[in-house]
């Protein structure tokens, strides 16, 4: 039994997004012709890098330059494009504190979607999200490595945070060993912004959550995607935003990445480019398609995978080592 995944990088619905939201449908927010790729999936996972919420005050943090929160209508623009489950284990999950953390649990149960890496405590925030496509379990799990501030605590809402500079914590190691479910998706936020490549500390983190059993791994926070290896995505890139754009690393360029799994772990992966319209999302083409082809070309050769045009799509294949080495966890 194989079930389609779609995956998307870092999502923020606040600021400009937000004002847009404020005078538009949710619908206006991602182009048809993207959402009906999506909806080719049987589930759809994002990084959501919002709160959603009316309520709470700007977290006090000294240096934080950044706040992001989305009004209560981003929950149906979510739901319009799909989305079955997002990760909030990120670096603005609690800009507007407590009380916006809880408001956006609140608005995406609303709407019917699922949420990993945060919760009213440091069990709930690590505890797994779990999906169904028919007979098919999947399980999500969702961690950042930064900022510390944020973790969750006994009693204390907040994120599920693993300081990987230092190694993956024993829990995160234990969790995915623990899931029950068919495969198990580990969706990690790591890394600094803004960098062409992995940085040291993500991709030893990335061997640890492969050995340790995780079908499929699926980073966030370079807000640029990256190449594939096996079965690590280092960085699904950009989704939706209003960030300045910078002209070496295109920012505002992304992909919409598709993959076909099993138990035994990936069959088939392809990615469709994007481009971030400044508050709204749509296929990318012409110079803008060519070059998220060449950049995910190259960052993928740099790491032994090989990608192929196909029409709108890029397409990358997994060899029959990375599915032997597989490892499920059945409930």
């Amino acid at each position: 039994m194989a079930i389609k995944l779609a995956l998307a990088g870092d999502t923020m619905l606040g600021r400009r997004v937000a004002d847009r939201l404020a005078t538009s449908s949710p619908e206006s927010l991602f182009a048809p012709e993207m959402v009906e790729i999506a909806n080719e999936a049987d589930l759809f996972v994002m990084n959501l890098e919002c709160c959603i919420s009316e309520r709470g005050t700007r977290w006090a943090a000294p240096g934080k330059a950044f706040f992001f929160r989305a009004p209560p209508s981003a929950a149906e623009a979510l739901a319009v494009l799909g989305v079955d489950c997002v990760s909030l284990a990120n670096n603005h999950a609690l800009d507007f504190g407590e009380e916006a953390l809880q408001d956006t649990f609140h608005h995406l149960a609303r709407v019917g979607i699922a949420w990993a890496g945060a919760g009213a405590d440091v069990d709930r925030a690590r505890a797994p999200a779990a999906l169904r496509a028919g007979a098919f379990r999947l399980g999500i799990l969702s961690l950042c490595d930064h900022p510390e501030d944020f973790a969750a605590g006994p009693g204390r809402p907040g994120v599920a945070f693993a300081d990987l500079k230092r190694g993956v914590p024993d829990w995160v190691l234990a969790a995915v060993r623990s899931v029950e479910a068919d495969a198990v998706l580990v969706s990690p936020h790591w890394g600094p912004n803004m960098v062409r490549s992995p940085v040291p500390h993500v991709h030893r983190a990335a061997r640890a959550l492969v050995g340790a059993g995780a079908t499929l791994v699926a980073g966030h926070s370079a807000h640029v995607f990256h190449g594939v290896q096996g079965r690590v995505l280092f960085d699904l890139g950009g989704f939706i935003d209003d960030y300045a754009v910078d002209p070496v690393l295109r920012n505002d360029l992304g992909l919409l990445w598709l993959v076909t799994l099993d138990e035994r772990g990936p069959l088939s992966l392809e990615a469709v480019p994007l481009i971030l319209d400044y508050g709204r999302t749509r296929l990318a083409d012409g110079a803008d398609a060519a070059w998220v082809e060449q950049r995910l070309t190259d960052a993928c050769r740099a790491m032994g995978t090989e990608v192929i045009a196909e029409g709108r799509r890029l397409k990358m294949t997994f060899n029959a080592t990375v599915r032997r080495t597989g490892r499920s966890r059945l409930g």
